[in-house]
């Protein structure tokens, strides 16, 4: 098994990356940021159903970013939870940052990609008691791997300080992700998510997957999760288009 799994390694180490030009559309790939001038949207709309005190209800978002050189893009994005179960209803913060590569494939030894991520998120609404609608939250983090021909492999690692009177702590979030290549036009991706809190009751463990199909300049994913903490499974769709 060890020599499986070395030699596996080893494989996925050695694939040919892949050239720039051929990720540039490719807004699901973990590793994606918008070209210069380019406009992202990403749009989504999740079902969510967990334990009782969570309840279940509908989730959607919008995200909008802007690339303003090949290494810096600056965003913002908004989601609005209405919960059938209890009053969890209302906006999230509003959460703009940005994302600034500090390293390209062709840049670092062993042709790693990093990028350095940061932002705020303010106005959230206190009746959904998530660190994701907290008002006053600061975060920075790196996100770094590699990409090849048929697959990336990557991470984030973000940690984040909420200032809000109700929910205020702090908490870091692990994101690993490999993400398939399977066909010219279908994308397979599965990733992990693992947030530590100082408040042990928002620790979160998270297993995912999505499937995506391109057209153009357009994807259209649909993605599947299980929160272990809260018993949550979500069902979901998202569209992303680049201008």
């Amino acid at each position: 098994m060890r020599k499986f799994l070395f030699g596996l390694f080893m494989g996925l180490w050695c694939v040919t990356p892949a050239l720039p030009s051929e990720l540039s559309l490719d807004s699901n790939d973990p590793l994606f940021i918008p070209g210069y001038s380019d406009l992202f949207s990403k749009t989504d709309l999740y079902y969510f159903d967990g334990n009782k005190h969570n309840g279940n209800g509908f989730r959607f978002g919008q995200f909008l970013s802007y690339g303003f050189t090949e290494r810096f893009s600056l965003g913002a994005n908004v989601h609005y939870q209405q919960n059938f179960d209890n009053d969890q209803d209302g906006f999230s913060s509003i959460d703009v940052g940005g994302i600034y590569r500090l390293g390209t494939a062709s840049e670092t030894i062993r042709r790693f990609i990093y990028d350095a991520v940061f932002g705020l998120k303010f106005g959230g609404n206190k009746n959904v008691r998530t660190p994701d609608y907290a008002d006053s939250t600061y975060y920075a983090g790196l996100r770094f791997g590699r990409q090849y021909d048929g697959i990336t492999i990557a991470a984030t690692i973000k940690s984040s300080w909420i200032f809000d009177d109700v929910r205020g702590m702090a908490f870091i979030d692990l994101n690993p992700e490999i993400y398939f290549r399977i066909a010219p036009v279908w994308r397979l991706g599965v990733d992990v998510g693992l947030r530590k809190a100082t408040t042990p009751a928002f620790d979160e463990e998270t297993i995912a997957g999505k499937l995506v199909r391109q057209y153009g300049r357009t994807q259209y994913m649909g993605r599947v999760a299980y929160e272990f903490e809260k018993e949550e499974v979500s069902v979901g769709a998202q569209i992303n288009i680049l201008f």
